[in-house]
């Protein structure tokens, strides 16, 4: 398993545009990858679950991934994160 902490970088968040970049991005890999806000955690993968958590700019998340390609996927997502989802 491996995890790293990201402060989401763009106002709005991981509103449905950009949360739609950052699913895509999840199901490039093998590995079972998870984001965590706070004590709730969803599947990387699932729309629903990603739009669910309700992040917002500023908000600090996990990136947490098991399986094959685990570290690639997280940094991967980190980046697109870090990046602002060039916005």
């Amino acid at each position: 398993m491996y995890v790293k902490e990201v402060t989401v970088q763009n106002q709005v968040g991981l509103h449905a545009r950009p949360a739609t970049f950052f699913i895509q991005k999840a199901n490039e890999f093998k590995s079972s990858i998870w984001v965590e806000k706070e004590e709730r955690r969803v599947n990387a993968k699932s729309l629903l679950g990603v739009l669910s958590l309700g992040i917002v700019g500023g908000t600090s998340i996990k990136v947490i991934a098991d399986g094959t390609d685990e570290q690639n996927a997280v940094d991967s997502l980190i980046g697109l994160v870090q990046s602002g989802f060039a916005e």
